[in-house]
């Protein structure tokens, strides 16, 4: 996922100081991408040993481009190479301890931490868009944020070779990863 907040001018008249806008980084395709130099832009990425078996309920024989990770890498370097360091957010970490990646996150942004970053009332909103019917199911159900919970089902044979393409992409995003266990800032 590429995500960002964007200078007022760039996107328009609002009532907010930011504005936060969610893509996937596979949908980013045939774009100019001259916009991301007015966007701080953020990478949110999941272990594909856990995020896989939760994408064939959705996309029943995924390929590597319906996972986003190489696109993502890609997106990545392209970023470093316009002179920006996005930070890394990984599922898992910020799962592990909200509060402290959330805090290093906003610190890195440059933004305040407000403990209201960690709970919402359940539901849709008018912004989850279409795509809200086929995927934010527990999102909608949610309050806050679930403790981590590592997977306890063995991962599917099927997936194995996505699996092997997918892991060497992830781990390499992942070194840059925001951390649970990093001081808070």
């Amino acid at each position: 996922m590429a995500s960002g907040s964007c200078a007022t001018p760039f996107w328009g008249p609002g009532d907010r100081p930011l504005l936060f806008l969610k893509q996937m980084a596979h949908h980013l395709v045939d774009l100019d991408e001259g916009f991301l130099d007015a966007c701080v832009n953020v990478l949110l990425i999941r272990d594909p040993r856990e995020m896989l078996p939760s994408l064939v309920r959705q996309i029943p024989q995924p390929v590597l481009r319906d996972t986003g990770l190489e696109r993502q890498s890609r997106l990545l370097s392209d970023l470093r190479r316009r002179g920006q360091s996005p930070p890394i957010l990984d599922a898992r970490e910020l799962l592990l301890a909200p509060a402290a990646v959330l805090r290093q996150l906003c610190a890195v942004l440059g933004i305040p931490f407000d403990p209201a970053m960690l709970a919402w009332p359940a539901g849709p909103r008018p912004e989850d868009g279409v795509w809200a019917p086929h995927w934010y199911h527990n999102v909608h159900r949610s309050t806050g944020f679930q403790p981590y919970r590592p997977r306890t089902e063995p991962f599917p044979e099927s997936l194995r070779p996505l699996l092997d393409e997918c892991l060497p992409i992830y781990l390499e995003l992942s070194r840059d990863a925001i951390r649970a266990s990093e001081p808070e800032a």
